[in-house]
């Protein structure tokens, strides 16, 4: 794990007509040839994901997208891909071409933008051809201030960067896993199984970023296999907590001693990237299920499934054995997320390790306009293990939403 995670990176998208520069100006901004360039309006299609650091503003990732412009049935489906974008921006950029100025799509865009609550910086390209002096006149049009640049001869450029990190949203750093819970010189023990499906010579996602965020805040982070637990607790007694994996929750639960804390990688995940009291909430809903209803499991990145694997196997069987009875599940992975989901009674959602803060956010939203609530791995597989009350005790607001269930 040496690069910053994609789902930990600002999600900056570039939007604009057909052939307005888009690709150019990626290239632009990362001094580097990532994108393809080329004459022919449509070159991109399907929207293009370059993780890149860009100084002064850090890691970022930067969106390609197609022209919202595009025209056909294909077209408006490669414009229907582009708006989708919007689930994981943070910060949209758009690309104005000055022959063709301010018009419905830009507007309808930034229409689009406002009602989400999403910055954007508005970039008047190809000044090296000319346009300058319609400026004002297309500031006036679309309402805000717009960066003159080149991308061809990188003119305005560092302008643009300086408005990127002006306009970049305040809430954009998301919570601290972990961090926040933990003093100076803090204790905090890291139950990791190392089963057949651990990924050969590394740790998961989720325990390297609790590690380094422990780190990054003057704690101390002891690692241990699930039949490390018991040894490492003579050793250091009383440690501000115990952080496991939801599959052996129980067993960790039995060895922690009370009054140190004990929760999961999965809940601090719930945490960091979306919203605890609202999966909690989302986990009363599991009380009124019943055999034959429809369920969703969603995934957000793609992986072979194990024959123990919990999104496949643990939770399903879990859920049917509670209720006395099959249930209707549908599994979805990587970026896939129904719009409509009124037929199902209950979400289950991973960790959401692989996507940014806003995606969940936006999945969330989607879950609760529709009535439906969600709960995810890691606040499940602590209710299964009959440990969600202990789990809970570090995060107060959750824990009460629970216990006024």
């Amino acid at each position: 794990m040496q690069d910053t995670p994609r789902g930990s990176r600002l999600h900056i998208a570039l939007f604009g007509r057909r052939n307005a520069g888009k690709s150019s100006l990626i290239n632009a901004l990362t001094g580097q040839e990532l994108a393809v360039v080329s004459g022919i309006p449509g070159t991109t299609t399907d929207p293009v994901f370059k993780a890149m650091e860009i100084l002064p503003l850090g890691p970022v990732v930067l969106i390609d997208t197609a022209g919202i412009d595009d025209e056909g049935e294909l077209g408006r489906l490669r414009v229907k891909k582009s708006m989708e974008v919007l689930r994981k921006t943070d910060l949209a950029v758009l690309v104005l071409d000055p022959a063709e100025g301010v018009g419905v799509h830009e507007l309808e865009l930034k229409r689009r933008l406002i009602e989400q609550g999403l910055p954007m910086v508005a970039v008047l390209n190809k000044i090296d051809r000319g346009g300058l002096e319609r400026l004002p006149h297309l500031e006036e049009a679309l309402g805000q201030k717009i960066i003159p640049v080149s991308a061809k001869t990188r003119l305005g450029i560092e302008e643009l960067k300086g408005e990127l990190i002006k306009a970049a949203p305040s809430s954009f750093e998301a919570p601290h896993l972990v961090g926040d819970l933990l003093g100076p010189g803090d204790t905090a023990i890291l139950v990791v199984p190392i089963d057949s499906a651990a990924p050969k010579g590394r740790l998961i996602l989720p325990q390297v970023q609790v590690l380094r965020d422990i780190l990054d805040n003057d704690a101390m982070g002891l690692v241990v296999k699930e039949g490390g637990l018991k040894e490492a607790l003579t050793r250091i007694p009383r440690p501000k907590m115990v952080i496991t994996d939801s599959q052996v929750f129980a067993k960790a639960a039995a060895e922690t001693p009370r009054g140190v804390w004990l929760t999961s990688f999965s809940i601090l995940m719930a945490r960091y990237k979306g919203d605890l009291v609202e999966l909690v909430r989302g986990a009363k809903g599991i009380k009124g299920l019943k055999p034959g209803d429809r369920v969703l499991i969603a995934e957000a990145c793609t992986h072979h499934p194990q024959a123990d694997d919990i999104g496949r196997v643990q939770i399903p069987g879990w859920l049917q054995r509670y209720v006395g009875g099959a249930l209707d599940i549908t599994w979805v992975s990587g970026g896939s997320f129904p719009e409509d989901l009124a037929s199902y009674k209950l979400i289950v959602h991973c960790g959401g390790c692989m996507i940014n803060r806003r995606e969940m956010l936006y999945r969330l939203q989607v879950a609760r306009a529709a009535g439906v609530p969600m709960v995810n791995y890691g606040v499940l597989l602590a209710l299964a293990h009959g440990t969600l009350d202990r789990a809970l005790e570090p995060f107060p607001a959750a824990k009460k939403e629970w216990e006024e269930g």
